[in-house]
């Protein structure tokens, strides 16, 4: 099969399209036949290997921490599960990705995919539709009639995390650049602020029962946001942890997304609803991924971009 990996730290460039045996699955395993992953940021920041002190890879690693496919054979204990069934899945960060034409996934990790769903954009949906659910109900506690801040809203966790706010009757301000303020606006924002405009601490009409960071501040900055957020609140960072402690009772989280399938099935179906919507700037093969790396790294990348083997 073919697959895109690097077998050392690096820029794009270490990246490289081989030929290698098809995997075969084990023991609580599945082999799934890849119709897309995606390009993450978290996939560059290890290929340059920012992150090998805190989750170490095994060399060659392909990138890949999302998948849609059909599974095309199951490990001799998997139950549950037959060949030809479609799925999508966020994968280990630390196993071998999907950048290939196949990939293994461990069971626990699968969510079918509802009919009414595209199965190349689906695989855009799992760690960002996950990451914003978590920050907003595990972490946040947000529930209806509160008022919640995204900040990074223009981008694709925030996207969702405004969605899935309005969904749940909280009153959503936002921030975005004006490039992105309609499409915000789109998503059910209530109030849009351009911070290419005015600071967000002095545009923002808070106080917040939730504070999102997904935009990366530098550690005043995100001090300056937590301020935001009312007595007895959350402030949760998928970013920047604050430098102080806001005190007033605010609760600080600096979040790491996880894989959940009720979740991830949660957000499947909404999406199949229709009520859910996934957003892909682009689809390129799977050949094309050391060059979207390089175009990321740039800062050229625009949107979410979907790898199709």
């Amino acid at each position: 099969m073919k697959t895109v990996r690097y077998s050392q730290y690096g820029d794009s460039s270490v990246l490289a399209l081989e030929e290698v045996p098809v995997p075969q699955p084990g023991a609580g395993e599945v082999l799934v036949k890849v119709t897309a992953t995606t390009f993450n940021p978290a996939d560059a920041a290890f290929r340059a290997g920012y992150l090998r002190e805190m989750i170490p890879l095994e060399l060659p690693h392909a990138p890949g921490v999302e998948v849609s496919g059909t599974i095309a054979a199951v490990g001799p204990d998997v139950t549950g599960w037959d060949q030809g069934a479609a799925v999508v899945a966020f994968l280990p960060m630390n196993a071998s990705g999907a950048s290939a034409e196949y990939v293994l996934a461990p069971v626990e990790v699968l969510a079918a995919l509802p009919a009414g769903v595209d199965p190349v954009d689906a695989a855009a949906l799992p760690a960002v539709a996950l990451t914003a659910w978590q920050a907003l109900f595990e972490h946040g506690a947000l529930t209806s009639g509160q008022r919640v801040l995204v900040n990074g809203a223009g981008g694709a966790v925030g996207g969702f995390a405004v969605q899935l706010a309005h969904q749940a009757g909280a009153e959503v301000t936002a921030t975005a650049s004006a490039r992105s303020a309609a499409r915000v606006q789109s998503f059910g924002a209530d109030h849009v602020i351009d911070y290419t405009a005015t600071p967000v601490t002095q545009a923002a009409k808070g106080p917040f029962d939730v504070v999102v960071n997904l935009a990366p501040t530098t550690p005043e900055d995100t001090d300056a946001l937590a301020t935001l957020t009312a007595d007895g609140g959350a402030f949760v960072t998928a970013t920047t942890a604050p430098a102080t402690e806001p005190g007033r009772g605010v609760r600080v989280v600096q979040m790491a997304v996880r894989s959940d399938t009720a979740q991830l099935a949660e957000l499947l179906e909404r999406a199949a609803a229709g009520t859910l919507r996934i957003e892909v700037a682009d689809r390129r093969p799977l050949a094309e991924l050391p060059a979207v790396h390089n175009e990321a790294d740039r800062g050229a990348l625009k949107g979410r971009t979907v790898i199709v083997p």
